[in-house]
């Protein structure tokens, strides 16, 4: 029924009404009525022939002849009391969307029921709640705003569970008809749902914006029991957010997904709003747009909402981590001036959410559990994305002065090693921490290299960390070895004749990415055989490493008696007769030991 031609007009006034009308129009009033806004001088006899309460407080006071009553309580106030007396007199006016509640509660309050007159106000508002009202979405919303001010009466008087009930009905048949009307038959002549679609069920979704949060959360609460879209109702909480979080904000997202950023101080109406929004998203995955939940994370540490809600987004945050960009994770500190730029404490929270899912998922089939680990599987492909937001992450707070060295760890600990094919990017932001965080000291440094797995670095980042002066001796000699170890089987790739077993290896240990697309089981054992091996390769190291030092002693003395360029041509001498890990590169040499002990027995002459 069209809004506008399904107001009803009150019918046309009785005999008696005109009768009031034309017989009151030059009597002097002989009481006042009083109530909140304004005072009103009338008649008695055509409130008394209306309003039972009107009628039992004059016939209380007949002997002193009363000629004030105040209704400082009554609902709407002046305004709602003006409708009420006009419709005593007679005059004619119309029921609206806009009064129709504040007609319900006063008639109510007045006692203007058919008791006291035939066709009273009480009557006509219901009918016209009733017939009018509860067939119009657009209508119930606007009443629902004008019961905002009427409460608790209109919850009474069932004005407002009403209303709720016939949104929630409407927006469940404008669904469904628009998903009849979104069928179509494919060319195989099956009946399917065109996605591709515009859906136009859900244009209440702009309606809803106008209600205050309370009745908001009623009409959110029994659309979900109808059983509305999630999406549709995640859409509505996303553009009611943005009506409420940002009158006073002006750091929205520009791109077409919001975010959510509330930049004025605490205040309690916008928690509430976070609170009751956080409470009524759809508990299914990825139907809330994830730079939302971003925007919403922000408010509520902001907003210091509560830690059930805090927990709440993060969990959210965690099942849908592998979608999200670095701008999203640097969530600002709010609170605490001297801690660090960004909160880390919440980003580490989200990175052991999804730890603990992924575990969950591989947890939920035994059978399964190796080959949802597979590099194709969704699961580890989500893995890898987050690794490496990971990094670049690290890579973005490590230059922060604040930052320490356990919370840097923290993050980089978060995800199981098997996440990172390549620790390139790791590498990266562990040389940005040491170079911002000059004054650690080498048990620290140690520590924090320990993170990166040599053996997974790329050639590029190799050649770099081998002249990097910020790492310590030992991860430098780390390098140095793989880099050997990966030259000595690409060697052997180059000439399979060799050795069979070396080609192998080289496959397992070139770059680390092969080893670390094995199942966890498999990865394991693999790098307890490479553990053994590389504790037997750094004995021989450390025998290599004495010889080393002697050696530098003797090349420092001379290079105090030569000038550079004789000295480095020298050096390149020594290097190229020396070999520090005890094996021969060249395809005539078949006996390394010997050439081992040659070289052994020249470092001890020069000694």
């Amino acid at each position: 029924m069209d809004k506008h031609h399904s107001q009803l007009v009150l019918a046309k006034c009785s005999r008696h009404q005109r009768y009031n009308e034309w017989v009151f129009r030059d009597v002097p009033s002989d009481i006042m009525i009083v109530v909140d806004g304004g005072t009103f001088s009338l008649h008695k006899f055509p409130l008394v022939s209306r309003s039972g309460r009107i009628r039992k407080l004059v016939a209380g006071h007949r002997d002193s002849d009363i000629s004030m009553i105040e209704l400082l309580s009554l609902p709407g106030g002046a305004e709602s009391f003006e409708l009420a007396a006009k419709f005593c007199y007679g005059v004619n006016f119309e029921i609206t969307a806009a009064n129709v509640a504040q007609l319900c509660c006063v008639s109510d309050y007045l006692e203007m029921t058919e008791e006291y007159s035939k066709n009273n106000l009480g009557s006509r508002a219901e009918e016209y709640l009733e017939v009018v009202v509860s067939k119009n979405l657009e209508m119930c919303v606007e009443v629902l705003k004008q019961c905002e001010n009427l409460l608790p009466l209109a919850d009474e008087l069932k004005i407002v569970i009403r209303c709720i009930d016939a949104i929630a009905s409407k927006a469940c048949v404008e669904q469904i008809a628009s998903s009849f009307s979104r069928l179509e038959y494919s060319s195989s002549g099956r009946l399917h749902m065109n996605r591709q679609a515009k859906c136009e069920g859900d244009w209440w979704i702009e309606d809803l914006s106008v209600l205050r949060i309370d009745l908001y959360q009623r009409v959110i609460t029994a659309m979900k029991c109808r059983g509305v879209r999630p999406e549709s109702i995640a859409a509505s909480l996303v553009n009611y957010a943005q009506k409420e979080l940002t009158k006073k904000s002006t750091s929205w997202n520009q791109s077409s997904q919001p975010k959510v950023d509330v930049v004025s101080g605490s205040n309690d109406h916008e928690k509430v709003v976070v609170e009751t929004i956080v409470s009524l998203m759809p508990v299914e995955k990825l139907v809330v747009p994830i730079t939302f939940l971003f925007g919403l994370l922000r408010s509520a540490v902001m907003l210091d909402c509560t830690v059930a809600c805090r927990l709440d987004l993060e969990r959210r945050i965690g099942s849908q981590l592998d979608i999200a960009t670095l701008d999203d994770l640097l969530i600002p500190s709010f609170h605490n001036a001297d801690e660090t730029l960004f909160d880390v404490d919440t980003v580490h929270r989200i990175l052991v959410s999804f730890s603990q899912q992924e575990d969950s998922d591989e947890d939920m089939d035994d059978v399964s559990v190796f080959e949802s680990d597979s590099p194709t599987s969704p699961s580890q492909t989500a893995l890898f994305k987050v690794a490496k937001l990971v990094d670049n992450y690290l890579a973005e707070i490590a230059p922060d002065p604040n930052l320490k060295l356990n919370k840097f760890i923290a993050i980089a600990e978060s995800l199981p090693g098997h996440a990172h094919t390549i620790h390139d990017g790791l590498y990266r932001a562990i040389d940005v921490y040491l170079k911002a965080h000059q004054a650690l000291s080498d048990l620290d440094r140690r520590r924090l290299c320990k993170l990166i797995d040599f053996q997974k670095l790329s050639q590029e980042s190799g050649a770099h960390a081998a002249q990097n002066e910020r790492l310590p001796l030992q991860s430098i000699v780390q390098v140095l070895y793989f880099e050997q170890m990966r030259l000595r089987n690409a060697l052997f790739c180059s000439y399979p004749d060799d050795d069979h077993k070396a080609m192998h290896q080289s496959w397992r240990i070139n770059s680390g990415a092969v080893s670390a697309a094995m199942s966890p089981r498999d990865n394991y054992a693999s790098l307890r055989r490479e553990n053994r091996e590389l504790k037997l390769e750094l004995a021989r190291m450390r025998m290599r490493l004495n010889d080393l030092e002697k050696d530098h002693v003797c090349m420092k003395k001379n290079m105090e008696k030569s000038n550079s360029r004789r000295f480095m041509s020298a050096f390149t001498k020594k290097i190229g007769k020396l070999n520090i890990f005890g094996h021969s590169f060249s395809r005539e040499s078949s006996s390394p030991s010997k050439r081992s002990q040659v070289t052994d027995s020249k470092l001890t002459e020069r000694t």
